[in-house]
């Protein structure tokens, strides 16, 4: 498996720099936190990531490949699947659909041969169809796959979003604050599935979260982000412990 680095990484929109020479890497099957205070530039990193942004100056490689240059679809293309802070999911599809819109990309038969029901196409969809009910079972919703997403709990639909992202059949996967907006125990299950993915699965996982005792139990690594600057970069203990971090999550000047 291939690590993510990202080198000296620059965004400006307009005159306001965003980042700020940000570099960081992702060792292959560990979950590496970006964290910071609102505004420290998480949300615009992980867009450069995924190819949402580009960056200004700076390189991202994963794979052998320049994710700088590449569009979302194609960084998709090369494993890399994200799920998103406020959930993108289809609420009056069931959750199989949903999940298999994961699958859309891994998708071989053209749209004659799936509308004509040829029997590579069929093949094809049975293995899409076994997968899914493989990924539901193990993030829990095989009870769930005939239900519309939206009338599931928030914590099962977020569930869900981290299932069809899982349906890529990713090498890296990108979570935007995966527990925002759940309660204690949905937290605590969200967590021990991110673990699962990472233990069972080898998948590598960059993770902005600002549950901080979530971060601290989950992460192999975190990288600080403060006003587009990196200001630390460690172990959780590592980070916890350094004055620049203190400083900036407590509005005082580091030493």
């Amino acid at each position: 498996m291939e690590p993510l680095e990202v080198r000296d990484v620059t965004v400006r929109f307009a005159g306001l720099t965003a980042l700020d020479g940000v570099s960081f890497t992702v060792a292959p099957g560990t979950v590496h936190a970006v964290i910071g205070p609102n505004g420290a530039g998480k949300s615009t990193c992980f867009n450069v990531l995924s190819g949402v942004y580009k960056a200004t100056s700076g390189s991202v490689r994963f794979g052998g490949a320049e994710l700088t240059t590449l569009r979302p679809h194609r960084i998709a293309a090369l494993g890399v699947a994200r799920t998103f802070q406020n959930i993108a999911l289809s609420p009056r599809l069931p959750v199989h659909d949903n999940l298999m819109l994961g699958r859309h990309r891994l998708t071989s038969s053209g749209f004659v041969s799936a509308g004509l029901r040829l029997p590579r196409a069929r093949r094809e969809q049975r293995r899409h169809v076994a997968r899914v009910a493989e990924i539901a079972e193990f993030v829990g919703l095989t009870g769930k796959l005939a239900f519309p997403v939206g009338l599931l709990p928030y914590g099962v639909q977020k569930r869900v979003e981290l299932a069809r992202a899982l349906c890529m059949e990713p090498r890296l996967l990108l979570l935007d604050e995966p527990v925002a907006g759940m309660n204690s125990g949905e937290r605590q299950e969200m967590a021990e599935l991110i673990l699962s993915v990472r233990d069972s699965l080898g998948i590598s996982i960059v993770l902005v979260e600002h549950d901080m005792g979530m971060v601290m139990r989950l992460a192999d690594r975190v990288t600080v982000l403060d006003f587009g600057r990196r200001i630390a970069d460690g172990t959780p203990a590592e980070v916890q412990a350094d004055p620049a971090v203190i400083g900036a999550y407590l509005g005082t000047e580091g030493t």
